[in-house]
């Protein structure tokens, strides 16, 4: 019981933010089932740790980004690395 007391008042920052953050969901369970269709070959913690594992975290989470707001991922991903050769830092906005 002291463990888990422990536990939450150290967790106690994070709650704080959630508290003044009504739009702030207090789990993550919307982004464990919008990456469970495309977490295919995630298997242990090293290959998370390593740069493969890396790059799949940032594919999974365009993908799910896509998916959220019902744009298509192949289209999206697509047009963005048709454009990215010819892109400089001027034209990124702020």
């Amino acid at each position: 019981m002291g463990q888990a007391i422990s536990y939450a008042l150290n967790q106690w920052p994070t709650l704080e933010r959630f508290l003044d953050h009504g739009e702030v969901e207090i789990d993550n369970n919307l982004v464990e089932n919008a990456i469970r269709p495309t977490a295919i070959g995630k298997r242990t913690g090293c290959f998370r740790l390593s740069r493969g594992g890396q790059r799949s975290a940032v594919m999974y989470t365009l993908i799910a980004n896509c998916r959220l707001h019902s744009v298509e991922p192949y289209a999206y991903l697509k047009d963005v690395l048709e454009r990215l050769p010819r892109t400089t830092n001027r034209h990124v906005p702020n």
